[in-house]
């Protein structure tokens, strides 16, 4: 497992993350998710809908491994999409993110 899905698992597990596209998109709007986790394989109006909202309340997203993955760092089935609602988490993942992307 990489090394960001533990980080994620552990924000869940300290109850700092937002499941369902509906509360997701709330945190958003109430500044409340500082990042949002959004799976490869999510529907395309269901990753418009989060990725509009993201950039419309100027909140960092990104695209991560297949539901499958993401899930399993969560220890639950079918997540589509995570939002990370502490800040310090949020800027960790993001960072490892960028790493791994970097090389």
């Amino acid at each position: 497992m990489s090394s960001y899905l533990n980080m994620v698992g552990l924000a869940f597990r300290a109850g700092k993350c937002t499941l369902g596209e509906e509360a997701i998109v709330r945190d958003i709007q109430a500044k409340r998710a500082y990042l949002v986790l959004i799976a490869q394989d999510i529907g395309a109006s269901t990753r418009k809908k989060l990725t509009d909202k993201c950039r419309s309340y100027e909140v960092t997203f990104r695209e991560v491994d297949d539901r499958d993955t993401l899930s399993s760092a969560i220890g639950k089935t079918g997540r589509v999409a995570i939002a990370i609602t502490d800040r310090g988490f949020a800027t960790k993942i993001t960072s490892m993110l960028d790493e791994s992307i970097r090389g």
